[in-house]
């Protein structure tokens, strides 16, 4: 039925060759990619008893006064922090309010708070679902167009 052909030794170093050097090629973009972002990777710690905002979304799909998403409030309030898990991972100290939230979370979801004696909180407790997540309802109308 013809003439058959077996892999020799020649062409399996041939593959082995070529597999060398697309590894050798991948290598060398990653490396390339890598110097591009590490000079962005900046480390953030917390030390226990320090004091976080925790950073949330609101509700996808609901508006308020047809705000656009980057321009509504994501901070929810000063939490404390009780310990710390991993590198990047801290238990905080919830409200009673969010007992079904599990505790842990990243440090990317926290914004650093300065404290200042002066600094007087003022905030208002929201009713957060168990995704974190929360309505915005308004407030009061500030501005009427006919």
């Amino acid at each position: 039925m013809g003439e058959r052909k077996f892999l020799g030794l020649e062409s399996i170093r041939e593959a082995n060759e070529a597999i060398a050097r697309v590894r050798a090629r991948m290598i060398a973009s990653q490396d390339r990619q890598k110097t591009y972002a590490v000079p962005k990777i900046r480390v953030i710690e917390f030390l226990v008893g320090n004091y976080v905002f925790l950073r949330v979304s609101p509700m996808k799909g609901v508006r308020i006064f047809r705000k656009k998403e980057k321009l509504r409030p994501r901070i929810l309030v000063l939490l404390e922090i009780l310990e710390r898990i991993g590198q990047v991972t801290y238990r905080l100290a919830l409200p009673p309010a969010l007992s079904g939230v599990h505790n842990l979370f990243h440090v990317s979801m926290f914004r650093k708070y300065v404290l200042q004696l002066s600094h007087v909180l003022g905030y208002e407790t929201l009713s957060l679902q168990e995704d974190l997540s929360y309505e915005e309802k308004s407030v009061q109308i500030l501005d009427k167009k006919d």
